[in-house]
């Protein structure tokens, strides 16, 4: 207080604005050492307390995490699960969407520690009875949903009653592949420039099929698995593996290294593919149906073969022609 005189004057307020909670004002002091005075009567602790104050960030570091139990997978899918993947981070995923009843059988039949999540229509218990026990065995969450949620998750009305988030399996290089190879009688495809993923899943179908030994990348292609493509496939993508090339010529070498000739397939001007005789190890190298085959890389290869046909349309499109190819070189070597 000031003066030592007259009437008793409340404290001065601990609240910001010179006013207390009566909406009374105070004289605010004017020396550095009033204001010491001040802090030391009514220090910042005497502030009213907050009525939820918040945790100190190691406080709220130590609650425990809430594992996802049974319950939950019974609860509805939040809006974040159902987006699709956009195309070119998928590529760089860990995780891959697949769907299709065949191609998700596949997976589990061939490596089933990759099955990450599993999403399922109640008319598809009976037929996933295998997989849902192992599930359970083994602690991977499944959830039986609407059909609609399946087409969101999807991002397709094609996903047969299943869809399932997989682990990617990356490629082989091509001196691994290589390497593992069999001796005798080998069949690969080489892809220059096809990227349409239901074009990739028929190719794939086909060579599951045929018995092929590797689906060919080249090293700057932006190929890659999909989920139209593996369903499409219809479990050939487990059956017949995709290896990544390095530089083209260095391809050739080490290809021809280990016994192989490559075959350029041509719409037109090339050799019969019926009639010419085929090496019982061979590349066939094919195009998309846009651009067509690189032309160094056609020259470069030891035969350009050609499928006859009536003429009335201009060509078969690369799936189809992939599996013409593949029936001819197989009814050589069988």
């Amino acid at each position: 207080m000031q003066g030592g005189a007259g009437p008793l004057e409340p404290p001065p307020s601990p609240y910001r604005g010179g006013h207390d909670r009566s909406g009374h004002a105070h004289a605010h002091p004017h020396s550095r050492s009033e204001r010491r005075e001040q802090r030391n009567q009514h220090p910042v602790d005497a502030r009213m307390p907050r009525e939820r104050a918040r945790p100190e960030r190691h406080e709220r570091d130590e609650r425990p995490y809430r594992q996802r139990d049974e319950a939950d997978l019974r609860q509805p899918l939040g809006e974040e699960m159902f987006e699709a993947p956009h195309p070119q981070r998928a590529r760089r995923d860990v995780e891959l969407r697949l769907y299709g009843l065949n191609a998700i059988r596949a997976v589990f039949a061939r490596r089933p520690q990759a099955i990450r999540k599993l999403y399922l229509s109640g008319n598809r218990i009976p037929a996933l009875q295998p997989l849902l026990a192992w599930c359970v065995a083994n602690r991977v969450g499944y959830r039986v949903v609407e059909e609609a949620d399946l087409d969101k998750l999807a991002a397709s009305g094609h996903h047969e009653g299943v869809v399932a988030d997989v682990l990617r399996e990356e490629p082989a290089s091509l001196s691994e592949w290589l390497r593992e190879l069999p001796e005798g009688p080998q069949l690969a495809i080489w892809l220059d420039g096809v990227g349409n993923p239901h074009n990739l899943g028929a190719i794939l179908r086909s060579a599951a099929h045929f018995g092929v030994a590797a689906v060919l990348m080249p090293k700057d292609s932006n190929l890659a698995l999909s989920g139209a493509a593996a369903r499409v496939a219809e479990g050939g993508a487990e059956a017949v593996p995709m290896v990544r090339m390095g530089r083209s010529d260095n391809a050739l070498t080490q290809l021809r290294g280990a016994g192989f000739a490559l075959a350029a397939t041509v719409v037109s001007g090339g050799d019969n593919a019926f009639a010419t005789a085929l090496p019982q190890r061979l590349v066939y190298v094919l195009g998309a149906e846009s651009e067509g085959m690189d032309r160094d890389l056609v020259a470069a290869c030891d035969l350009r073969l050609s499928i006859p046909g009536s003429g009335k349309v201009e060509s078969l499109n690369v799936a189809a022609a992939t599996a013409v190819l593949l029936a001819a070189w197989t009814a050589r070597n069988a």
